[in-house]
């Protein structure tokens, strides 16, 4: 029996053999799409251990710096930065890499540059690590033509221009939800084996669902169309209302709507009128997923892929999730426009 049981462990689809598999349907491909992952998945494995013993290893709290965004940085956020920085770096793959922790954009030396720009935020939802809410990384990738002929133009073009995306979920398990292009698909960390096997495979956003996400103590900043989108969430005509599910770390609240539907509201108010989001590394890849997932993203005014960021670290409202509640919020929109 025990025997039976190994056989059956060795048959798992590890992310390795699914990436591999989805390579060699395109004769093309060169591997180096392949390796970048590997370095990523590293880095989301290194950053899983640190955060499982933070406590122990004295790595929560405040590092003594702000990062550009003007936010207290974690000394885990300092970490998990560095961490992907030289992962990325060594992997030969990239070229550009933008992170929510470093002003500038990191352009990678020309004997160690790949085809590969990657956008990410090392740790977002890190102010949650005291007290064990689910965090989380991002990323998304875009590839250039020519390595030695790169600017800040490579990173600064919309999201529907990225060639794959993904989040890293360090909760109750570690998980790893990506695209390439082509599905969603989810993989949980195996420690034993020290491998992400495919747990979630092609996910599909429910059309419609029976959850909103958002931050209400910001509700008297709102404008109109998100007040009465949330309003009809709690008092509909027609049928139960919504359950409010909230957790504050994008990763967490992100993961649950692909999997659960519904819709996820971060809208610009009158303290944030660009709203808070930044673009590059959480409005882009998370949008990205949505839509390879069936849903759509949406700005208040377009939809979020179709951005062009103006900087590294500009910011975006943002609406995400299922296609019809989605549109529903997009009708509202549509509605004070035309009465304006």
């Amino acid at each position: 029996m025990d025997h039976e049981a190994d056989a059956m462990r060795t048959d798992l689809m590890t992310l390795t053999r699914y990436v591999l598999n989805e390579q060699s349907k395109h004769p093309e491909s060169t591997g180096d799409y392949t390796i970048l992952l590997a370095h990523i998945v590293l880095g989301c494995k290194f950053v899983c251990s640190a955060v499982n013993k933070a406590g122990l290893a004295s790595l929560v709290g405040l590092a003594g710096d702000t990062n550009i965004q003007g936010e207290e940085q974690k000394k885990m956020d300092v970490l998990s930065n560095e961490v992907f920085v030289k992962a990325l770096v060594s992997s030969h793959r990239t070229c550009i890499l933008v992170s929510e922790e470093d002003e500038e954009a990191t352009f990678v030396d020309p004997a160690l540059r790949g085809r590969y720009c990657v956008v990410f935020d090392p740790l977002d939802g890190s102010s949650n690590i005291d007290c064990g809410v689910s965090i989380g990384t991002i990323f998304g990738i875009y590839m250039v033509d020519d390595p030695n002929n790169i600017s800040l133009n490579d990173v600064l073009q919309p999201g529907k221009n990225m060639v794959a995306a993904g989040y890293c979920m360090y909760g109750s398990s570690c998980t790893l939800v990506l695209s390439s292009g082509n599905g969603v698909n989810g993989f949980t960390l195996d420690p034993s084996l020290g491998e992400f096997i495919l747990t979630h495979p092609d996910i599909k956003i429910p059309p419609k669902g029976k959850i909103y996400s958002v931050n209400e103590g910001n509700a008297k900043n709102w404008d109109n169309p998100t007040a009465k989108y949330v309003e009809k969430c709690k008092y509909p005509t027609d049928g139960p209302p919504k359950s409010l599910r909230y957790i504050g770390s994008m990763v967490a609240d992100i993961h649950r709507t692909l999997l659960y539907g519904g819709i996820f509201l971060y809208p610009a108010d009158q303290k944030n009128p660009n709203g808070k989001l930044r673009v590059l590394y959480e409005v882009f890849p998370m949008s990205f997923l949505i839509e390879k997932a069936g849903g759509q993203a949406f700005t208040g005014k377009i939809r979020a892929l179709d951005l062009i960021p103006e900087h590294i670290h500009a910011r975006s409202p943002v609406f995400l999730g299922s296609c019809d509640d989605v549109e529903e919020l997009k009708e509202l929109y549509a509605a004070e426009k035309a009465n304006a």
